[in-house]
């Protein structure tokens, strides 16, 4: 069974999502994908611990102090390839930035390839279920440029701001 909480945000409400003891989505309202992964019906409720732990955990983040995805337990719903290119995602230090270039390297070697094409990994980037968590936020163009993200690149420059990133900031 699935269940879910909104959560207000100063980026707009958010819905989380939980199979009771992992987070497994992560939406921002009328983003892109917003629960496509989720193929069951989810039921509303205020009284699941990772559901709470992770308001808590966005609570900190908004008031911009340095968290990790790596301190919840999630679980995203996806295939292998997506599931790799979250992994890396999780991996990018707070407040700080990767390009769809760098990500489709680190690729290659995992998988042992020739080569991967950005397009590839911006299609898995643009599929992430856990936004924010597993922070695609962190991904730009190779020309440190603000592109695709699935919550619109507003919300993207606003979530890089909260990390105070000297790219989007200037510094």
């Amino acid at each position: 069974m699935f269940y879910y909480t909104k959560y207000n945000s100063p980026i707009g409400k958010l819905t989380i999502a939980s199979d009771e003891n992992n987070i497994i989505g992560l939406w921002i309202e009328g983003q892109k994908y917003f629960g496509s992964t989720i193929l069951n019906q989810m039921t509303l409720t205020e009284d699941i611990y990772i559901l709470n732990k992770t308001k808590k955990w966005l609570e900190r983040y908004f008031k911009g102090e340095k968290t990790s995805s790596f301190e919840l337990p999630i679980k995203p719903i996806g295939g292998e390839f997506r599931k790799i290119i979250w992994g890396i995602l999780r991996e990018i230090p707070y407040g700080e930035v990767i390009t769809y270039g760098e990500i489709a390297k680190k690729v290659v070697k995992i998988q042992n390839k020739e080569r991967m094409s950005a397009q590839a990994v911006g299609g898995a980037v643009g599929h992430n279920p856990i936004s924010i968590i597993i922070p695609c936020h962190r991904v730009i163009g190779a020309k440190g440029d603000l592109t695709g993200y699935a919550g619109g690149i507003e919300i993207k420059k606003t979530l890089l701001e909260f990390e105070k990133n000297k790219i989007i900031l200037g510094v």
